[in-house]
């Protein structure tokens, strides 16, 4: 079969073109691909001309988006990623007026417990020092002018309706221990009233949940600080919505408390801050722990581990309370050791842990329920040691393992120590506070989502928490019309 040529000229006849001389079969296959060949090339031609061009203009005309470190997520409009925003950016945190009773109110019976004279002027008041006392660095902090709460995720609003979150500042762990002792075993003259922590919370909670601002999301974007274990320990079921600000979670059962919507804070340390630079020469002990033997919670690891350790060479393992004399001992201890011993207090966490820190002494961690602040900035295995209880209370093991630790790891915990231990400092501008507040700017969106998802809720009957329980609390909820 003859195939057609795909390209045609029109007929020709005789008389017009001289036949031409009759070519071999081969050079026909040539003639045909030569043509072929011409027809392809035009179009080639311009798409090659029209790349260049493209790349041409490119190279001279186009940049390319700029794409840098601070590049966040944003959620709702608030770019959470990076702390220098414009404050229409920050987060907006209302924080209530509570009646005095709640807060400088606290302090004044603080002192009059202790045979205090009344001072008749707020300003003049002392918050008493102790390892609970972030509740106060809060208070203190929103009272600043904006200029000078340096680079913080969130500001003051005057206004409660601009408000994306509600404070409340009650000085609640200070109200838990305002009676040297219990009330009820006081022998106080008649006309003299003492101090009662759980009428307290009941009296605040009678005046928050009547407010229009409490009741508008269930309590869900209300902020409260309880780092004491104890303390709102009356009322937590009343408060569990909100964001707690607590030390551990030590006291709280599973339906209260999680790290999905709340805030582990440090302690306040109680020793002075290790001046010095990084170094050994000067960290002649092994190994120091200062503190009582027997506490609730990790008693009996600690009472086992001052067993193992007390003829220890170079090992310092003392029973002491708090005290100025405990203090300056113990900051003589830390500062001049290598690992500071951390095991659990009352609760997981103890002061110890942070006063080894500004020691830049590396923690030794024998708690194995332990929460830790600010886990999403600091990689806790670069700073400190961690120790199953079991490995820690058999004889010898803990010496042995710490021997092993070179120097140059030794220092390199210590860089770390210093790198980190801003976070841990409630006085630094740049350090605990302004860090606390990111951590609480960032449960915004979820609290957004479970306020939202409360308005369409159904009641369910639940034998075991589902998923969501971790961020409600709760298995359900009245759907009602709002």
């Amino acid at each position: 079969m003859n195939l057609r040529p795909k390209l045609r000229s029109p007929p020709l006849t005789t008389a017009s073109v001289p036949s031409p001389p009759r070519s071999p079969p081969h050079n026909n296959k040539t003639t045909l691909s030569k043509m072929h060949r011409k027809s392809l090339l035009r179009p080639t031609l311009v798409i090659i001309c029209f790349l260049s061009l493209l790349a041409l203009y490119s190279f001279l005309f186009y940049s390319p988006p700029s794409y840098s470190t601070n590049t966040s997520i944003n959620l709702d409009n608030r770019n959470f990623g990076s702390l220098d925003n414009d404050i229409n950016d920050k987060v907006k945190i209302y924080m209530y007026e509570l009646p005095r009773r709640f807060t400088y109110g606290v302090i004044e019976s603080y002192a009059a417990a202790r045979r205090g004279e009344p001072l008749g002027n707020d300003a003049l008041l002392k918050y008493p020092g102790n390892q609970h006392s972030a509740e106060w660095y809060l208070f203190s902090d929103l009272n600043r002018l904006d200029h000078e709460r340096i680079d913080s995720a969130v500001t003051r609003v005057m206004d409660p309706e601009e408000a994306d979150l509600f404070y409340v500042p009650f000085f609640s762990s200070l109200s838990l221990i305002v009676n040297p002792i219990r009330p009820a075993t006081v022998n106080v003259s008649p006309n003299r009233t003492v101090y009662n922590d759980e009428q307290t919370q009941e009296a605040l909670m009678d005046w928050l949940e009547e407010q229009v601002y409490w009741k508008r999301n269930n309590g869900r974007d209300h902020v409260f600080i309880c780092q004491d274990p104890n303390a709102l320990y009356k009322v937590i079921d009343r408060v569990k919505n909100g964001v707690l600000l607590v030390s551990d979670f030590g006291r709280l059962a599973r339906n209260q408390a999680s790290l999905v919507k709340d805030v582990i804070l440090p302690y306040s340390h109680r020793i002075n801050t290790y001046k010095g630079d990084v170094g050994l020469e000067n960290r002649k002990s092994l190994l120091f722990f200062m503190g009582n033997r027997y506490r609730k919670e990790g008693g009996k690891i600690r009472d086992l581990l001052f067993q193992v350790l007390e003829d220890e060479q170079d090992v310092i393992i003392k029973h002491g309370t708090q005290s100025r004399e405990s203090r300056r001992m113990a900051s003589q201890g830390m500062h001049t050791s290598r690992f500071c011993l951390h095991p659990a207090g009352d609760t997981p966490s103890a002061c110890r842990l942070f006063d080894a820190i500004v020691s830049l002494c590396v923690p030794v961690i024998v708690s194995d329920y332990i929460e830790l602040p600010f886990e999403d900035v600091i990689d806790y295995r670069k700073i400190a040691i961690f120790v199953d209880s079991n490995t820690a209370v058999k004889p010898g093991n803990l010496v042995k393992m710490l021997r092993r630790v070179s120097p140059g790891k030794i220092l390199e915990f210590q860089k770390e120590l210093k790198k980190v231990k801003r976070y841990f400092e409630y006085e630094d501008p740049h350090g605990t506070v302004k860090e606390i507040w990111r951590q609480v700017s960032l449960k915004l969106p979820l609290i957004k989502l479970m306020s939202n998802r409360d308005k369409r809720i159904v009641v369910r009957d639940l034998t075991e928490p589902d998923c969501s329980c971790l961020c409600s609390n709760q298995s359900g909820v009245h759907t009602t019309l709002r």
